[in-house]
C-alpha cells in the first residue's frame, strides 16, 4: 500500500467522527521504483493531507519531507523527488493500520488494505 493510498483512507465505522488519518502498525515495508512525474506530483499535491503524509512517511522510517512545505517548493526537482518517494515508492507490504477513535485494526496483507467492516460496525 502506497502512502498516497494512506492519505486517501479513513475508518468509517459507524459513530466515528475522528477517523483520519490512521495510524500505521509495520510489518514488512518495501521500496518499489516508480517514474519521476513531477506533473502527477504537482497536481496530486493540494490533494493531499501533508501532515498525514510526513507521520506516515516518519513512521516507515523516511525522514526527508518537511514538517511544513509551501506550494512555492512544487518547482523544485529536489523537493518533489523526495515527495515522490514518499508518496508512491513507499509501500507498506504487510502490516494493520488503526483507527485513531476505536483503535480498530484493519489489516494490510501483501500490501492490500482490508477495509471491510463487521457486521455490528456498519
Amino acid at each position: 500500500m502506497r502512502l498516497l493510498t494512506h492519505n486517501m483512507l479513513s475508518s468509517n465505522i459507524k459513530g466515528v467522527t475522528n477517523g483520519f488519518p490512521l495510524r500505521i502498525e509495520i510489518e514488512k515495508v518495501v521500496e518499489k521504483q516508480v517514474d519521476f512525474n513531477a506533473d502527477f506530483l504537482r497536481n496530486m499535491f493540494p490533494k493531499i493531507e501533508w501532515k498525514a503524509l510526513v507521520g506516515a512517511a516518519h513512521t516507515l522510517g523516511y525522514v526527508e519531507l518537511p514538517e511544513e512545505v509551501e506550494p512555492s517548493r512544487l518547482d523544485s526537482e529536489d523537493f518533489l523527488r523526495k515527495f515522490h518517494h514518499a508518496l508512491l515508492e513507499l509501500h507498506l507490504e504487510e502490516g494493520a493500520l488503526v483507527c485513531p477513535e476505536t483503535g480498530r485494526r484493519f489489516p494490510v496483507s501483501k500490501g492490500i488494505p482490508n477495509m471491510l467492516l463487521h457486521e455490528d460496525e456498519v
